[in-house]
């Protein structure tokens, strides 16, 4: 692979509008220039296509079917030898791009991820919350003692993704599907760092964890009816009260309440449809 490889940065999104001009904007100002942007709108309901309609990207408006589908639609109009994966919600340092790809321009890996993950919106008690509820370090999306091999590829040699079909639909999850597929794990970079917007108000708190809840579980149904005692008001009530008194922060109560009811209800619907959610 040459030193100049072309990059194809993919972005599936969903009802995107208040966060898509600032990923676009900071994902075309970087500073390697080899790269094109794919767009791939999973059927959004919101502006969010008007908005990418002044950017010099490639933008597709595809009918909602989950964002595994819509990704690998958009790598299939990809046209560069390493693929990006990146969300809507998403902003990007500079070197974001370089740094995320070097070892595989290297020959080091054939894909790659970035502990460097940070809240874009912390100053948002909810946003916090959601860290507080994930066990997550301070302002970061993930825990200080991650490991080296990560879950999602951020980038990943095209043919490689091609090898194995993509992702794999079956929701939440779905990115894991890969590292699964292929047999090896993503391998962390130093210096590629970005921020992700956390839910910041509670009708998304419960949105996401109603999706998040319908992802496969290891012991199958065994596993679902764990998490359904987990995600139960009265261990709900409890957890919420340690919790509370541990960051010191009241709302988080009624942030685990929420969090919660949220994740009982897509488990009961996973339950009683045997899907998960798009």
């Amino acid at each position: 692979m040459s030193k100049n490889a072309k990059v194809s940065v993919i972005i599936a999104i969903f009802n995107e509008e208040k966060n898509i001009e600032a990923c676009l904007n900071s994902i075309l100002d970087q500073s390697y220039q080899n790269m094109e942007v794919i767009v791939a709108d999973d059927g959004s309901t919101d502006q969010s296509l008007s908005k990418i309609k002044s950017f010099e990207v490639k933008s597709s408006k595809l009918p909602h079917q989950g964002a595994a589908k819509t990704r690998n639609y958009g790598a299939t109009k990809a046209s560069g030898e390493i693929l990006v994966f990146v969300d809507g919600d998403m902003t990007f340092t500079k070197d974001f791009i370089k740094e995320l790809i070097q070892p595989i321009l290297d020959g080091k890996y054939k894909g790659t991820f970035s502990k460097e993950e940070y809240i874009s919106n912390w100053d948002n008690i909810w946003s916090r919350c959601w860290n507080f509820n994930q066990n997550w370090s301070k302002q970061k999306m993930m825990p200080d003692d991650f490991p080296d091999e990560g879950l999602d590829f951020r980038a990943i040699i095209k043919t490689e993704f091609v090898r194995v079909n993509g992702f794999d639909d079956v929701g939440y999850t779905d990115t894991w599907t890969l590292f699964k597929k292929l047999g090896y794990k993503p391998h962390s970079v130093s210096g590629a760092k970005y921020f992700h917007a956390n839910p910041d108000n509670l009708i998304e708190v419960f949105i996401q964890a109603k999706w998040a809840s319908k992802r496969d579980y290891k012991l199958g149904l065994i596993g679902v009816s764990i998490a359904l005692l987990r995600t139960s008001l009265p261990v709900s009530l409890l957890i919420g009260l340690l919790k509370t008194l541990k960051y010191q922060e009241p709302r988080f109560w009624v942030f685990k309440i929420v969090y919660d009811l949220g994740s009982f209800i897509g488990l009961i619907e996973k339950l009683l449809t045997g899907k998960t959610s798009k």
